[in-house]
Order: structure tokens, then C-alpha cells, then sequence
């Protein structure tokens, strides 16, 4: 049944799934290492910005690469007549504004050094922001990664997308529960050191 809306013989449909499983494996791997021996400070010359920053071209390419792939992978998959109307692609627009918006909202409160991990460097933000978008939801840049995912689904009227997109949600859910405590232990160490 669900291979007459889902081709799984395409191996684009795969590759995606391994970029979504790689991508925060690969920055909660490397962050953390950069945490415990500062291996990119190092390679940066002892320079924590240059190696945070270096982590930050890292992390944006590995996204553009996926969602390149994300919208090819789609391109291989058969679509759902029933998506394909003007209310569900109208749904679509809305909610790639409202997961713009989030991530690229977060980005600018947060800054460089706080949306790409720059906490495992050292480099610590002075508060917790509770500004916008943060004050809408907690993990705003996951949550409008995910909007973007389903949106990017529902426009091109794909099954395939819809459930590639449960994946994304899942993955972020599991990186979140690896990401949110480590990074309120290295909080909570730094208000130790203030005492």
C-alpha cells in the first residue's frame, strides 16, 4: 500500500535519510569533542572564534547539502492528488514564512557564536535569550527546520516528504534531549565559577 505513494526503491529517498541522521550527529559529535579537548580551537591556531566559526561554515553547508537533497529526493517521488490543491499549497507558503521566520529570527538573537555551538568553545552569551522567537517556543530554530521540512513536503504534494519529515522531527527530538542538558551543564558551570 505504501509503495503506491512512497517509491522506496529510489536510492535519493536513502540518502536523504542518512544526511538527516548525520547532520546533528556530526555537530554533537564534533562540539562535543571541541568541548572536551578543543581540537578545532587548536586547529585554529588557539583561536576559539576561528574554530567556531569554521564549525559554522561546516554546519550551514552540510544543511544547504541536505535540503538540496531533500528537494531532489522529492523530485523522485510520486505525489498525492490530494495534495495538490491551492488550500494545501497556500498552507505550504504559510508555514515555510512561519519556519523562516523562526530560524532565521533565532540566528539573529543568538548571533553566530550562539546558534552554531559556540558554547562548546568557551564563547558563553552573557543571559539566556527570552526574546523572540524563544518566547513563542524553546528550540525555535529545530521547530522551524521542521515547519520548513513539511512545507517543502506539502508543496510538492509528496507522502515521501511528509514522512521524511517525521524523520527530521524525530532526530531533532533526540538531539535535543543530547544538546539541552550538556549545554545547561556548561552553563551551570560557568555560574558555579561566578560564585
Amino acid at each position: 500500500m505504501f509503495t503506491e505513494y512512497i517509491d522506496f526503491s529510489q536510492p535519493t529517498f536513502y540518502y536523504i535519510i542518512a544526511h538527516i541522521l548525520f547532520n546533528p550527529l556530526f555537530w554533537n559529535t564534533v562540539a562535543r569533542a571541541e568541548y572536551r579537548s578543543h581540537i578545532l580551537t587548536k586547529l585554529a591556531g588557539g583561536n576559539a572564534y576561528y574554530g567556531c566559526y569554521a564549525l559554522a561554515v561546516t554546519i550551514f553547508s552540510i544543511g544547504i547539502t541536505r535540503d538540496a537533497l531533500y528537494a531532489l529526493a522529492l523530485g523522485n517521488q510520486p505525489t498525492l492528488a490530494a495534495l495538490e490543491t491551492p488550500l494545501v499549497q497556500g498552507i505550504a507558503v504559510a508555514l515555510y514564512a512561519v519556519g523562516g521566520i523562526l530560524v532565521l529570527t533565532s540566528m539573529y538573537a543568538l548571533g553566530v557564536t550562539g546558534t552554531y555551538l559556540g558554547d562548546y568553545f568557551g564563547i558563553l552569551m552573557d543571559a539566556r535569550v527570552t526574546g523572540f522567537p524563544f518566547n513563542v517556543c524553546e528550540n525555535p530554530m529545530y521547530v522551524g527546520s521542521t515547519l520548513n521540512f513539511l512545507a517543502t513536503a506539502l508543496w510538492h504534494a509528496s507522502p515521501a516528504g511528509l514522512l521524511l519529515t517525521v524523520i527530521v522531527y524525530i532526530v531533532y527530538l533526540i538531539a535535543l534531549e543530547f544538546e539541552g542538558p550538556f549545554t545547561s551543564m556548561i552553563y551551570a558551570k560557568k555560574n558555579e565559577k561566578k560564585e
